[in-house]
């Protein structure tokens, strides 16, 4: 990028034009490849708002005091692990109404946010989330006795903020940064399909540590999923408004009923909640790039999680790429509300679709995947799935010509930058012949 500036320093005439459409058409390229992991180097100037936001330390203490008041239904721990004089932590909140008892085994749901130091909104969601819960702020159309009802049928463990010490840094004054605290992207140090490397890899943004599992955070939330043996996972993010499933380290959807259910939930949420604005379907067939050791992937490959999603439930497009902070995050009180309110109710929805799914099977089996899809309902099966291979098809045929439509795009620019490339130099030693003759 650096030689393009100075070709229009030293050609500002003739190259204005010609230069600022390739400009646009390189940026336009990158914005495609990366997604919402556009590589952001730049610290933003703007402070965090903290008149909407919390502090890292402000939003835990808010929950721990949550927790106190609603001991019959919170209880909170305190996970901690190292790695070669690295230390984290992560505080785990469950909820489990013990009071009131129901008839059947309840469903066990894992929901993680804050993976990404910057990307806060996701942990104001959590929070606002876990008051729901106890009655503390409402939903709109809901009343409490009918979430309160809902609630009943789950034990749900809440990580209101994965990435802790990326966070800080983030409040330091770093806001572009979605690492831990060493410089490790989370979502890329799980171990499916760990340490791939595609053409647009960024190690400033992607880099997955030296092994899978290497970062203490990432050996905290396994720990935590094979322990509480979850049969919904979300981990939620901001970047974009989003509903994904697996798979993101390939362009396709789990085969067979397993991926039409989670499908046809999201698409339920996306029509209810978001009037159809959100992608829809896997990460890497709907976002344009592939990624690698990401922990949904493994939590539906490798813990056999039934369900396991990745939300983003939020993005702004027109923000600065040099403001971190407003591309992850809403600065006005109005947005900010908005983006919380609809999440919230969305997940209430996620809940309900929950029971409606699992509530009717046994949620004990040891080959839970298989188990529970087994026992779904054959007449939903039946109904949902006609015309579904079409679909397959068709889908992994507009995704196919997608990734021909980017590997053009990114041939031409290539082209159109060699071209440039040669012009200008040519250009610059006539100049310089031109002022040695002079």
């Amino acid at each position: 990028m650096g030689e393009m500036i100075w070709l229009g320093i030293l050609f500002p005439s003739r190259r204005k034009s010609f230069l600022s459409t390739f400009l646009l058409l390189y940026s336009l390229l990158l914005f495609c490849v990366h997604g919402s992991s556009f590589p952001l180097n730049d610290s933003s100037s703007d402070p965090i708002p903290f008149h909407l936001y919390h502090s890292s330390d402000s939003l835990l203490r808010e929950i721990d005091a949550l927790v106190g008041r609603h001991p019959e239904k919170f209880r909170i721990e305190t996970m901690r692990g190292s790695n070669r004089g690295y230390l984290a932590e992560i505080v785990v909140v469950t909820y489990n109404h013990t009071q009131r008892q129901i008839n059947k085994p309840k469903i066990r749901i894992l929901l993680s946010f804050g993976q990404h130091g910057r990307e806060l909104i996701t942990t104001e969601v959590a929070l606002h989330l876990l008051h729901i819960f106890v009655g503390e702020r409402s939903v709109p159309y809901l009343d409490s006795q009918s979430i309160e009802n809902i609630l009943d049928n789950f034990i749900i463990k809440v990580v209101p903020m994965e990435n802790l010490n990326g966070r800080k840094l983030v409040e330091a004054g770093d806001s572009c940064d979605r690492r831990n605290g060493r410089g490790v992207d989370l979502n890329r140090n799980w171990s499916v399909d760990w340490g791939k490397k595609e053409k647009d890899y960024d190690p400033y943004e992607e880099y997955p540590g030296s092994a899978p599992f290497s970062e203490p955070e990432a050996q905290i939330m396994r720990k935590l999923a094979v322990s509480f043996n979850p049969h919904i996972w979300v981990s939620v993010h901001s970047g974009m408004e989003a509903l994904f499933m697996p798979y993101d380290h390939k362009n396709t959807i789990p085969a067979g009923l397993a991926g039409h259910i989670m499908k046809s939930i999201l698409e339920n949420l996306n029509l209810r909640h978001f009037q159809r604005k959100c992608l829809v379907g896997s990460g890497g067939g709907s976002v344009g790039y592939l990624a690698h050791g990401t922990t949904t992937d493994y939590m539906y490959d490798v813990a056999k999680v039934p369900m396991a999603f990745t939300f983003e439930i939020y993005g702004d497009a027109s923000a600065s790429q040099k403001d971190c902070f407003k591309m992850f995050n809403p600065i006005d009180r109005t947005a900010f509300q908005t983006v919380i309110d609809k999440w919230c109710m969305a997940f209430i929805t996620l809940f309900e679709e929950g029971i409606k799914r699992l509530g009717g099977v046994q949620l004990s089996g040891s080959d839970k995947t298989t188990y529970l899809w087994d026992h779904l309902s054959v007449v939903e099966n039946d109904s949902k799935n006609k015309g579904r291979g079409n679909r397959d098809v068709f889908e992994l045929a507009v995704q196919e010509l997608r990734n021909y439509f980017r590997l053009f795009f990114l041939s031409t620019v290539l082209l159109m930058f060699m071209f440039c490339s040669r012009i200008s130099k040519n250009k610059f030693k006539d100049m310089n012949l031109t002022l040695n003759g002079a």
